[in-house]
């Protein structure tokens, strides 16, 4: 590391780089403790989240099922219709979600609450001084919030065409009448099916043998099944490796088991990870030391090799999601505000997170391919979404949970379900994970009828009904209960 001189004094007890969950967050917890803090943005407020991420695409992923609900409908007794998808409408209707929600994320918002707000390009000079708008501003910390970007591919021929990415995707106005998208992780999964239930022709590619390959095999196939009933092409152990334009036509070359796969195509959506922003802002002159993902490397207390110096959200990962770059950022404003006196180490214990296809995909703790993978005894008790009543009366039977516990014991080592809202349903595993309950305390939980969390209840008595007494247990019970009759 480089000497640098330290200010006697310092403007701010933290300057945030990046106005993402993670820097509104970090922003928030250090004004509401009267902190001096400067939040820098150069771009839009809310970050990738609300203008690019999670709530555009949320909001195109309902229009498409809605269009979806119409060719439905007669699974619900009302005469289903193809309907007339007003693209340009829905990419609008996207745009005024944006703006309802972007006050929650706006300057004025963190001015009124004690932040002071810089629209501009920051560049860190020191491990305390940050110029920004031409002058130079001090500060006792600095947390990195500067997210990530989409990664593209090398692909030869990429130059030629405009590769639709989470950033750019949000501006077409025409529905493409032939759509490739590049990857069938999360993103890419949740754009295959949007796009498909709108009208668009969808070809998915994944170079792996299956679609969400961080999901257990099971999961897997129900995607994927579900996925070319909807009319999407699914390639998978597909490699891109070229772009060709011939007289105005898009191909996309592939590998597949040594021969090329020639592809045609209107759009090229790209989704295939996310890449650190770690250049452009002065890490590389301060020598700030990344992992090998390129990431920035931060310790348990996400602070940098620079004490002073954290970092929180995408750009250090491991995790990549909203809702971890929030909880990252309480941990880094206050170990950079009070760690003089305390320290607190970052919890990654007890991590959800959901794919939003339909149905949905929602995870927290182990599964059983990550359980296998680190040697971890379990046992797995399965409920079938198709046996619970109210998603009988609803419509959506398809789908389960299944939870992972100790040998014998009732503690939750994870959970995973496929189905309508799991993304929803998953909470109640997450408070039991992370608040010590077992499935006991579960199952003796009053549930409200008809509902699909009772779902949850169920899998608990389901446990429970494998943990049953012994038989011979039993046997002295029926032999009381007949002396009782006398």
């Amino acid at each position: 590391m480089k000497n640098y001189s330290k200010p006697k004094q310092f403007d701010n007890n933290i300057v945030v780089i990046g106005a993402g969950s993670g820097g509104l967050i970090s922003s928030y917890i250090a004004a509401i403790v009267r902190a001096k803090v400067t939040l820098i943005e150069k771009h839009q407020m809310g970050g990738d989240c609300l203008n690019t991420g999670c709530v555009p695409s949320k909001a195109l992923i309902k229009s498409a099922a809605i269009a979806h609900y119409f060719r439905k409908a007669n699974n619900y007794g009302i005469e289903a219709i193809e309907p007339k998808v007003n693209f340009a409408e829905v990419m609008e209707r996207i745009q005024r979600i944006i703006k309802k929600i972007e006050p929650h994320d706006s300057v004025e918002r963190f001015t009124s609450l004690g932040v002071n707000v810089i629209q501009a390009k920051a560049t860190i000079i020191s491990p305390w001084e940050i110029e920004a708008n031409g002058k130079i501003i001090t500060t006792k910390n600095i947390i990195i919030a500067s997210g990530a970007s989409p990664l593209i591919p090398q692909l030869e021929g990429i130059e030629k065409i405009t590769p639709l990415t989470s950033e750019n995707l949000w501006e077409i106005r025409e529905l493409p009448k032939r759509i490739i998208c590049l990857g069938g992780g999360p993103i890419g999964s949740e754009l295959s099916q949007a796009f498909a239930r709108l009208g668009s022709k969808v070809t998915q590619i994944e170079r792996n043998p299956r679609i969400m390959p961080n999901e257990d095999k099971d999961v897997s196939a129900f995607i994927e099944k579900k996925f070319i009933s909807e009319g999407i092409n699914i390639l998978t152990s597909h490699s891109a490796v070229k772009i060709e334009v011939v007289d105005g036509e898009k191909i996309l070359h592939c590998k597949f088991e040594e021969k090329i796969v020639k592809l045609p195509f209107d759009e090229l959506i790209v989704a295939i990870g996310r890449k650190a922003n770690v250049s452009g802002f002065g890490l590389e002159e301060l020598e700030v030391e990344l992992t090998e993902r390129q990431t920035i490397k931060a310790n348990p207390f996400l602070a940098t090799n620079y004490p002073n110096i954290y970092a929180v959200g995408d750009v250090t990962g491991p995790y990549q999601f909203t809702h971890t770059a929030s909880h990252m950022a309480w941990y880094a404003a206050v170990n950079a505000l009070f760690g003089k006196f305390k320290k607190f180490k970052i919890d990654y214990s007890v991590i959800p997170w959901a794919t939003f296809t339909d149905p949905e995909v929602a995870k927290v703790g182990l599964n059983e391919t990550e359980a296998k993978q680190q040697n971890i005894p379990y046992e797995v008790t399965v409920f079938e979404l198709d046996d619970l009543d109210r998603n009988i009366a609803d419509g959506a039977e398809e789908g389960w949970i299944k939870v992972l516990t100790e040998p014998n014991k009732d503690k939750i080592l994870g959970a995973s379900m496929v189905g309508v809202h799991a993304g929803d349903l998953i909470h109640e595993y997450v408070i039991a994970m992370k608040q010590g309950i077992g499935l006991n305390k579960l199952l003796g939980t009053i549930h409200i009828y008809p509902t699909l969390s009772e779902a949850n209840k169920m899998v608990a008595g389901k446990w429970k009904q494998n943990h049953k007494p012994s038989e011979k247990i039993m046997k002295w019970l029926e032999k009381f209960h007949s002396w009782m009759r006398k």
